[in-house]
């Protein structure tokens, strides 16, 4: 790793990264808009200009440069001194901001990017307490450029991320830069609007208040929301994900840095597919049936019902007569902990994991890439936790079968007793599964959803969403993923895994940490998890 020194002060970075990248990751908080690290580098903004130790010309004595340089655009190189703490550095950043602040209108009060807006942060920081012009401000149009997205030009700096990303990472084109000097403005193309699966990052990319999300438009001030940590359930890639929420309400779902997965982004499939959370077709609430009588009782006295009731049943008909389905929604933690109880009830019951939705094709980005120039990718496996089912059957051994097979035999009547784990944001459950199902007499349904299962259930136990549930989900590249929650189930509903916690006969709080580490003690593989690393406090 190289050695360099900023400001007097010697840090060791990684090789062939700009000196930015080198200075934001050490701590240093180095302006900047037109650099983004999955980006080409324009060095287009002079923000981040430094100044620098080069040989002379003519006597090779090392000494400052007259000109300050971008520091974007110059890669480390082992024993280099630079510095932006000086006072020719600071009033190119001053003089920088004036120019930035000219035709920026101040409606920060309406400006949804404002409270982490970083015009606004770096005005504080680095600009000037007053401006200078007294002419009239050029006013841009506000375009509505896309079925997701606005532009409003007059806030835009001209860092040019957006066009960057369309051309390099979507591969789509739509948009590009139009007039020139101070009527240089963004637009897009004609009759090319911007609709692409993964435009939605534009928006994250956008420094400033240009670009807007129109299904988070005016909806929340950003200063009133919390944030959780979680992993995108939209398809088997596993995407880090950031879930804003307040009120016990999601209001939108950024990326996280996650390198060789998601690296800086996600598609508009994942961004804006969590609104079956507030479907009113959701279970809220424990159904306990015995014949015609359904009672919905206190969720400390589930565990020893559902332990009677299973024990009972297979004194009567064999612990062989027992089946399960596991959802490929379901977290690792969750099913492991299912199968600990069935398991312990009945040794010789058959476990299956439940269909695993697939759409279309793979979707490969930039398009038309191939091998290493992909640079993102949305799978048709549209599920996030198939590899993690996978290697707990793998683990769990014993009787099992597919879910096709899960089906007949059940529509044959060869289970009496079977718990159905659903969990699907879509509409999973065939007439020809229901009829099946409806054979079984001892019948278990935990889902998201009502469904036709359900009128034939001797038990209906609400599923969270996965913004409601902690655990870990295993993406289509091995990698066990941990995530947290961020709301709460609702009301009269609890989530999955501290009552299937309680039903495994745990006492006290679940903990997904704590489960993995009673999974690692039989499954090797969930010592090591995978966490992204932070991203430097001054990186957007």
């Amino acid at each position: 790793m190289a050695k360099i020194i900023i400001d007097g002060q010697e840090i060791e970075c990684r090789d062939n990264v700009p000196v930015l990248q080198a200075a934001v990751d050490a701590g240093w908080d180095v302006p900047h808009y037109c650099y983004h690290p999955g980006l080409s580098i324009a060095a287009s903004c002079r923000l981040c200009l430094m100044e620098m130790k080069m040989p002379h010309p003519q006597t090779k004595e090392m000494g400052w440069a007259p000109k300050l340089i971008p520091s974007c655009q110059t890669p480390v190189r082992d024993g280099m001194e630079v510095r932006f703490a000086t006072d020719k550095v600071q009033q190119n950043q001053k003089n920088c901001m004036e120019f930035f602040l000219l035709n920026h209108p101040l409606d920060c009060p309406v400006c949804d990017q404002a409270g982490e807006c970083h015009l606004q942060d770096y005005s504080y920081k680095f600009g000037q307490p007053e401006s200078r012009m007294v002419d009239q401000k050029l006013k841009n149009p506000k375009k509505d450029i896309g079925p997701s997205t606005l532009l409003y030009s007059d806030r835009c700096v001209m860092c040019t991320r957006c066009v960057r990303f369309t051309d390099e990472v979507s591969g789509t084109h739509e948009l590009g830069l139009v007039n020139r000097g101070s009527r240089l403005e963004i637009d897009v193309f004609p009759g090319l609007p911007l609709d692409n699966p993964m435009q939605g990052n534009v928006v994250d990319i956008c420094p400033v208040g240009c670009l807007l999300d129109k299904d988070f438009l005016f909806q929340r001030r950003v200063w009133e929301l919390s944030s959780a940590t979680s992993i995108c359930p939209g398809c088997a890639t596993g995407c880090a994900i950031r879930i804003d929420h307040a009120d016990d309400k999601v209001y939108r779902l950024k990326p996280r840095y996650n390198p060789g997965v998601n690296d800086w982004w996600m598609c508009d499939e994942g961004r804006f597919g969590f609104k079956y959370i507030e479907d009113a077709k959701r279970v809220t609430s424990p159904i306990v049936r015995r014949g015609l009588d359904a009672t919905s009782p206190e969720w400390a006295d589930i565990p020893e019902i559902v332990e009677f009731r299973f024990e009972q049943h297979v004194r009567q008909h064999g612990g062989e007569k027992l089946g399960a389905v596991l959802s490929p929604f379901m977290s690792c933690e969750e099913a492991w902990l299912l199968i600990e109880f069935l398991r312990e009830a009945a040794p010789e019951c058959t476990l299956a994991m439940g269909p695993v939705p697939m759409e279309g094709d793979d979707q490969s980005f930039p398009v038309g890439s191939s091998g290493d120039d992909i640079k993102f990718t949305i799978l048709k496996e549209k599920c996030p936790n198939r590899r993690g089912i996978e290697m707990l059957l793998e683990a769990a051994g014993g009787n099992q079968c597919s879910f096709d097979e899960f089906v007949e035999k059940a529509g044959k009547a060869e289970f009496t007793a079977a718990w159905i784990v659903g969990g699907y944001p879509k509409e999973w459950v065939t007439k020809d599964f229901a009829k099946a199902a409806g054979k079984i007499e001892l019948l278990v349904v935990q889902d998201l959803m009502q469904n036709a299962l359900m009128t034939s259930s001797a038990f209906v136990f609400p599923a969270c969403a996965w913004a409601e549930r902690e655990g870990s989900f295993v993406n289509t590249a091995g990698q066990i993923q941990p995530f947290d929650w961020a709301t709460n189930p609702p009301e009269g509903a609890r989530r999955d895994g501290q009552y299937l916690y309680e039903i495994a006969g745990y006492a006290g709080l679940y903990s997904g940490e704590r489960v993995r580490e009673l999974m690692a003690e039989k499954i090797p593989a969930f010592k090591e998890v995978h966490q992204p690393p932070v991203r430097p406090v001054h990186a957007h």
